[in-house]
């Protein structure tokens, strides 16, 4: 399995993967046995507060299977490949299946699309994210460098977003990051759940463009399966 180097970005300590005190040791970011990446012209990162603990996308595992990828974290990690660029308008889009709800952490934590990515892999990177989770509800952050929320801490719950039924059920949900004139907007199942105007994200302190790199993300303890990763353009 092909391991690769990493660079930490330079994030806000505890912004996204903060552990609170009730959570305790229990959602402390694990290491994946076997992790590392195996998908060829694939690239991850983990976030800053992991990255000064000693973790790496190598503690995370980042697998094709079939046509579809197997992501099992760890710690938070985006994922990209320097091939999928998009710019203009755009819609990127993925169906993320979560096998067993929370099966590795003991509360939900969100999966998604990653857009706007320029320098990924340093400490200048700036993105954009839309991430599901498993309870109904969805985040939209990014890093700019330092992290920021377009949804708040907890995110939102919204109607369009499917729920497990249990703990150990399986979930799935289609999840879509589109540029649309000067707008961007995070659709869930086909359902607009957020729209930003593009002036508001690509500014100082968040987007260096909405153009840029896309790929995926996952938080930490988290496992999905990700099918019919695609980029379409009106």
């Amino acid at each position: 399995m092909r391991r690769v180097s990493q660079f930490a970005f330079a994030v806000a300590a505890g912004s996204l993967v903060a552990v609170s005190s009730a959570q305790g040791q229990q959602d402390q970011s694990k290491s994946v046995a076997g992790g590392g990446i195996s998908v060829p012209g694939w690239m991850g990162q983990v976030d800053a507060a992991d990255a000064k603990g000693g973790k790496s996308a190598n503690d995370s595992k980042f697998t094709k299977e079939g046509n579809n990828l197997h992501i099992t974290t760890g710690p938070a990690t985006t994922y990209w490949n320097p091939a999928n660029k998009a710019s203009g308008n755009y819609t990127v889009k993925a169906t993320f299946t979560e096998p067993k709800f929370q099966n590795l952490n003991t509360h939900p934590h969100p999966y998604g699309i990653v857009i706007a990515g320029n320098d990924l892999g340093g400490d200048q990177a700036t993105y954009l994210y839309c991430a599901v989770n498993g309870n109904g509800s969805f985040i939209v952050r990014g890093m700019g460098p330092a992290a920021f929320q377009m949804n708040g801490g907890r995110g939102e719950a919204n109607a369009a977003v499917h729920k497990a039924a249990a703990v150990g059920e399986t979930v799935t949900n289609e999840v879509a990051l589109s540029v649309k004139g000067d707008k961007v907007e995070c659709a869930m199942n086909g359902t607009v759940v957020a729209s930003y105007a593009k002036a508001d994200l690509v500014v100082a302190g968040k987007l260096k463009s909405a153009d840029g790199l896309y790929g995926l993300r996952s938080a930490h303890n988290t496992e999905v399966t990700v099918a019919g990763l695609t980029i379409t353009k009106p």
